[in-house]
């Protein structure tokens, strides 16, 4: 049996919380939002300079949902801390439904901590859910950044991000409520093997037994995520130095661009389209990385000895000038489409 979360943890697995004035904990009433809540509340008692507000979010897409957003109002009031309830409302879509619900969710708990002035939202994710999310990246193919997964503080609609129990396993949340006897709610979703995510948890136990368990998962994140952070600062540099803007157009110097290492290449263009048209590079459904890696090669082989050459990606125009330089401008309504070169 797992050992429970110990007093003596909270400090390290909190510690972000304390820079922090007002956090939201997103909470669903399943075990691992529902031992964050009791964890977060027994870190502040030492801490009271950071307050805290249950916000948990009724999807309506079950009958049950209302009665477990007021059990989790309960909950949050036997420990003393407010609660918000957000509903989604309006239809709902008939495929990619969680990911539509996640994407919900997310702006739901952005609105609510605006709305109460808190500076940060914290959930529930587990060593259990980075391993599955590396595991689906894996699967996807994705590049050093995805293998990457979540971090334990990041940026979303505007507000930091923080995941406190991301080096947790499940099991340990679950021996904590217990140990307290605690219910939580278990949501049927989490054994439909229709979703992808469950498909993975069980596959994740047919590898354990070969090594292959949530750890090593995780650790191939963290090792990810530094080569990440690496690349991204050499992108940095290089971008400073080499991408010049005026309005909604932009200039690469080709030769920074060209001595550039093929991933950098990359990121310097990721970059200058994320410039030209704010968010488009970042889209994770829009500009995709394979297209960004056609227009890399595409630019790196096409030397202008033959004139100037012309893609179009995620509505910005990309163009290799006679003397080398990458000019970038966001294409013009009346010409979407109509670019021969577009990727």
């Amino acid at each position: 049996m797992p050992d429970p979360i110990a007093l003596d943890e909270l400090h390290s697995l909190f510690a972000a919380f304390a820079a922090r004035s007002h956090v939201v904990l997103a909470v669903s009433g399943g075990a691992d939002s529902t031992a964050m809540m009791l964890l977060a509340t027994r870190w502040q008692e030492a801490h009271p300079g950071t307050r805290l507000t249950v916000v948990t979010i009724d999807h309506a897409l079950r009958p049950e949902s209302a009665a477990e957003c007021t059990a989790v109002t309960g909950q949050a009031e036997r420990l003393g801390l407010p609660c918000l309830v957000r509903h989604w409302s309006g239809p709902k879509p008939s495929s990619r439904l969680q990911e539509s619900a996640r994407t919900a969710r997310y702006a739901l708990l952005a609105e609510a901590a605006v709305e109460i002035g808190a500076d940060a939202i914290a959930t529930a994710h587990t060593l259990d859910d980075q391993a599955e999310t590396v595991l689906m990246r894996l699967l996807h193919g994705s590049s050093v950044d995805g293998l990457a997964a979540m971090r334990p503080e990041s940026m979303r609609n505007g507000l930091t991000h923080l995941r406190p129990l991301l080096a947790i396993p499940k099991a340990r949340l679950v021996a904590t409520l217990e140990a307290e006897g605690i219910a939580w709610t278990e949501d049927p979703s989490n054994r439909n093997s229709h979703f992808e995510r469950v498909r993975l948890r069980h596959l994740l136990a047919e590898f354990a037994p070969l090594g292959l368990d949530s750890r090593r998962l995780a650790l191939l994140a963290e090792r990810a995520a530094r080569s990440a952070d690496a690349l991204e600062a050499i992108a940095a540099a290089d971008f400073a130095r080499a991408f010049r803007q005026d309005g909604t157009e932009g200039v690469l110097d080709g030769s920074v661009y060209r001595a550039a290492p093929a991933e950098i290449r990359l990121r310097l263009l990721e970059r200058a389209i994320d410039r030209i048209r704010p968010g488009e590079a970042g889209k994770p459904y829009g500009l995709r990385l394979e297209r960004l890696e056609t227009l890399a090669q595409a630019i790196g082989v096409a030397l202008p000895a033959g004139g100037a050459r012309q893609w179009s990606l995620g509505g910005v125009l990309v163009r290799l000038a006679r003397g080398g330089d990458i000019h970038l401008a966001a294409e013009p309504p009346r010409l979407r489409g109509q670019v021969k070169n577009k990727v």
